[in-house]
């Protein structure tokens, strides 16, 4: 530095400033450090209560342990906590708060009162730590007045209070959905905005706490963990059905070890899950809760506590994408052989039969899949001993009506249009008799089944076929005169890698691990376009699933392939194809969309007024 600007220390008071910016950058964020202390006191039921939107007043009452006098003595200086006490300890936390920033951040921001047991200790940026005897209390009850008064440049960035209260209010809300076991009330300005009981289940926390529009047995919960009778992680998926959608990511929610996180390969996991299911950009609704062992996990990054370091996430991406996509799978199945619209709400739990089980080193599967229906609380589990957890169920469904081989996009167009397998023709008089009525529209198949009337989208209804045999014959490959060369740049790459070993052989990719950290790809998918830095791209960086990759040039292909709206089909190919849609195990395009609409009769009757 120079002369006129050299490097000096600070002093206490500036530095605590800084220090509590950090931490506390508005009233949310101390309702945030709060509502952590109160849910590691045990307490089973905490009210927070704010004024102004929590500029005036924000006040934590809960029935926990307590404090003793001489928690309350030390309690708001710097770095003081009774959560950890060595390094050591930070490798394996199991409490939401332990660095021991909060109090001591929101003294030097605010004035602070914390009364528990007989006593009353008041401190802030000119207090230190005052106490006082009082008439005992129950538990804890932590009052902060006056946000950053004594900083006039920070409360003037500060929202308005009604805005300041929305975020004490989401944040209330955050904490309050990973523990339905304590009651939770809030309080804006005199008024009970939320009141949650305990005992409730993470489905129906999920859906009370966020007011959402939709009937709450419209959510499911959907299960899964690593095998093992103390299994490393282990989840809870809360999940509406696809007809349960937003335009965006934002009802996305990730939670690890009940700390609401940011974590991209989780949110994608639900979109690899739900893809094929919501159509035209749309997502699911859906919170996932992850519990995974302390030791494989690391929140220490980020001072708010907002991100986690994962050991090895792959595997739990891998779990929840593919429980989730068996669970979207026979909700929409179950309205297809039922007659009803693919998206229509099911107020029945589908069935699910049990996973075969296998075993072949990383690859096997051992589990079940069955969807329970408990009073109002439905599951879907998935406990599998490998990575490859519930994805066995999926193929073997689609394994029923797909040929092996691999052919070309014409020949597959081709097939589509023709008569049925012999496997179809053999159980056709057991099947629903099925009458082709004609074209509608340039675009729609209209035909009777089960006193229904069908009305199905050509293109749809081909594009399915067609995606559904390329990915039946997706083992065609070829190999490559110049291997790729994938260079690890960690251990945890290289685990990953030979994880997907297997799986990415299924789909064309042979890899195979060389010394001096790199791996060789010597054969590549048939239909694989893309370059070794994408494939790396794929695997390392976006965490794409190997079924995923092949799906996305399936889908591809099918599209281009398939009969394009306002296309004439004679009676006889349209026909069959009809008779194929029947066939069909999912229901949708590759892109999400319904192939066909149904009506009943008495669905009919009514729009006609007739009785």
């Amino acid at each position: 530095m120079s002369v006129n600007n050299p490097v000096r220390t600070l002093n206490a008071e500036v530095a605590r400033k800084i220090a509590a910016g950090e931490v506390i950058d508005r009233p949310n964020a101390i309702v945030r450090e709060l509502m952590d202390n109160a849910i590691d006191s045990g307490a089973d039921s905490i009210t927070v209560e704010i004024a102004g939107g929590g500029i005036e007043k924000i006040r934590v009452n809960d029935n926990g342990c307590g404090m003793t006098k001489e928690d309350l003595i030390n309690c708001a200086r710097p770095h003081a906590t009774s959560k950890i006490s060595t390094e050591i300890d930070l490798l394996n936390l199991s409490t939401l708060g332990f660095r021991g920033e909060a109090l001591a951040s929101i003294a030097a921001a605010a004035r602070l009162c914390i009364t528990s047991g007989g006593w009353k200790m008041s401190a802030s940026i000119t207090t230190d730590h005052n106490l006082q005897a009082v008439t005992p209390v129950n538990g804890t009850i932590v009052q902060v007045e006056g946000v950053f008064e004594n900083y006039p440049a920070r409360r003037q960035f500060l929202k308005r209070p009604a805005t300041e209260g929305l975020m004490c209010r989401n944040t209330f809300i955050e904490k309050a959905m990973a523990r339905p076991d304590i009651a939770f009330r809030f309080i804006s300005d005199g008024e009970v905005k939320l009141d949650l009981p305990a005992g409730q289940s993470l489905r129906d926390r999920f859906v009370d706490a966020n007011r959402y529009e939709y009937d709450r047995n419209l959510f499911y919960e959907v299960k899964g963990s690593a095998g093992g009778s103390e299994p490393d992680w282990s989840f809870t998926v809360i999940t509406g059905e696809p007809a349960v959608s937003r335009s965006s990511k934002k009802d996305i929610f990730i939670y690890a070890n009940g700390r609401r996180i940011q974590e991209y390969s989780l949110v994608q996991a639900v979109e690899y899950g739900g893809q094929g299911f919501f159509p035209n950009g749309t997502y699911p609704v859906a919170c996932v809760f992850v519990q995974v062992n302390p030791k494989l996990i690391d929140f220490n990054i980020h001072p708010a506590k907002r991100e986690a370091r994962f050991s090895d996430i792959s595997d739990i991406h891998h779990g929840i994408s593919s429980s989730l996509r068996a669970f979207y799978h026979n909700y929409t199945y179950q309205n297809f052989v039922n007659d009803k619209p693919a998206d229509e709400p099911v107020f029945e739990s589908p069935s699910i039969p049990s996973t075969p089980s296998t075993s072949s080193g990383t690859t096997g599967t051992t589990g079940t899949a069955a969807v329970q229906k408990d009073n109002y609380q439905r599951h879907i589990q998935y406990s599998s001993a490998s990575t490859s957890s519930g994805s066995t169920y999926v193929h073997d469904l689609r394994s029923k009506f797909m040929p092996s081989a691999a052919k070309k996009v014409s020949d597959l167009a081709e097939e589509a249009l023709q008569s049925f397998s012999k496997e179809f023709t053999a159980t056709q008089e057991e099947k629903p008799k099925i009458r082709y009525i004609g074209p509608a529209l340039g675009t729609f198949l209209l035909a009777e089944k089960n006193n229904s009337l069908y009305i199905i989208d050509q293109h749809a209804v081909h594009e399915r076929i067609l995606f559904d045999k390329i990915m039946a014959s997706q083992g065609g490959r070829q190999s490559l005169l110049i291997p790729y060369k994938i260079r690890t740049e960690s251990k945890a790459q290289d685990n990953q890698l030979e994880k997907l070993k297997e799986r990415l052989a299924q789909i064309g990719f042979d890899a195979e691990k060389k010394e001096d950290g790199y791996w060789e790809i010597t054969s590549i998918p048939e239909r694989w376009t893309g370059t070794e830095y994408d494939l790396r791209s794929l695997i390392f960086v976006k965490n794409v699933e190997p079924e995923q990759i092949i799906r996305s040039v399936a889908a591809m292909t099918a599209c281009k392939a398939a009969v394009k709206d306002g296309y004439v089909l004679d009676d006889e190919t349209a026909a069959r194809l009809v008779e194929q849609a029947f066939t069909l195990e999912d229901p949708h395009c590759p892109h999400g969309r319904p192939i066909y609409t149904v009506i009943s009769r008495e669905k009919l009757f009514e729009l006609v007024k007739r009785t």
